[in-house]
């Protein structure tokens, strides 16, 4: 990671760490709309495995799989304890875990990371491609500078390994978007985690979608919720960008096309690559609702 990268994005204002109390409601919220969330289009039955955040164990993702097996999914607690930090032995014991589940089963596995546990689902991803459907990120901090957040100092207290440690190509492996479908979901008002630390270069297999929320809620809140069910019901190998019609337009802000050229541009004033160029010349629009098609 170079020096001028390193700088880029600061952690959030402390107002918003201070409103992180808000995933208490959103908890309640879900609590309530449960009935609504959970009808529907059943899932297909593919396992499903949820990493939790820094210093959090599986108890934090309880909500999500229980959301997940009444969507019809077969969903799986990592087994690790509490997530410290990144690891090579974690990393192996999440390898094997993955490698269990998918003989088990017979079928691809989906992977859902919140915070730290999606900077593990990518890396895994991108090691074990092929017993991998697709990958959610739940405001992962996977690019730009690592303290870009207010809880790397006891990051560096936990972890067995520290910031420092990590090189160049450690931090190429998280940065680098897994060759499988990738769903990165942020909040610009995430009181933990800088947004912009949060979101990966769209292509063809991987896309933003933000949400209005806290950090601390997002594995609770309605709105992921309601589209991580939209992206695990999608066909294994007919993967689409997420597609805001009718009510969605008003829920989920328009989705963000490229990432930011420095630390002073919005992601919505930063010039796209000639890759974004192409790739959204090429991509047909439906003319009724301006998504893609």
């Amino acid at each position: 990671m170079s020096k001028t990268q390193a700088r880029s994005a600061t952690p959030p204002p402390r107002l918003y760490l201070l409103l992180e109390g808000r995933a208490l409601g959103e908890w309640a919220t879900t609590e309530a709309l449960m009935p609504w969330l959970a009808d529907g289009r059943s899932g297909d039955g593919h396992p499903v495995i949820t990493l939790p955040g820094f210093i959090a164990s599986g108890m934090s993702t309880r909500p999500l799989r229980r959301f997940l097996k009444r969507k019809g999914y077969s969903p799986h607690c990592w087994r690790m304890g509490r997530n410290l930090g990144l690891s090579h032995e974690l990393e192996e014991q999440l390898l094997e875990r993955l490698r269990e589940i998918h003989d088990r089963y017979g079928r691809k596995v989906s992977l859902i990371g919140w915070s730290l546990g999606g900077v593990y689902a990518r890396w895994i991803a991108n090691e074990a491609p092929e017993l991998v459907r697709q990958v959610i990120s739940l405001g992962s901090p996977f690019t730009d500078n690592p303290r870009a957040n207010h809880s790397w100092r006891l990051y560096e207290r936990l972890s067995p390994r520290k910031i420092g440690d990590l090189t160049e190509t450690d931090f190429e492996r998280i940065r680098r978007n897994p060759p499988v479908p990738t769903t990165a979901v942020y909040s610009r008002t995430d009181g933990i985690t800088s947004w912009r630390c949060c979101v990966l270069e769209p292509s063809a297999l991987a896309e933003n979608i933000e949400v209005p929320g806290s950090h601390c809620g997002l594995g609770v809140n309605p709105l992921v919720l309601h589209l991580i069910a939209d992206r695990l019901a999608q066909p294994e190998d007919h993967w689409r960008p997420f597609r805001r019609s009718g009510m969605r337009r008003f829920l989920y802000p328009r989705p963000l096309r490229h990432r930011p050229v420095d630390a002073d541009a919005s992601i919505d004033e930063a010039i796209p690559t000639d890759a974004v160029r192409r790739e959204a010349r090429e991509m047909p629009i439906d003319q009724a609702t301006g998504e893609p098609a």
